[in-house]
């Protein structure tokens, strides 16, 4: 799956838009961060780890790396 699923999922099953993560990364950034922007970002794959970080949080998520098991 990209991050852009990933995300957009997780928008989904918490019912927020990227209209809502835009102001709150603005807030917990201090500075302005469109809707247009994170959708073009993702639309694009060119979400920063640590905005996807943040957008995990903002959702109360976190990102963690996990060992893939052996096959």
């Amino acid at each position: 799956m990209s991050i852009r699923t990933d995300i957009k999922t997780l928008l989904a099953e918490n019912a927020v838009t990227v209209t809502y993560i835009a102001q709150e990364m603005s807030k917990r950034l201090g500075k302005s961060i469109s809707q247009s922007n994170i959708s073009q970002k993702l639309m694009r794959g060119t979400l920063k780890f640590e905005e996807a970080k943040l957008i995990g949080e903002i959702l109360g998520y976190d990102l963690k790396y996990v060992r893939k098991k052996d096959n």
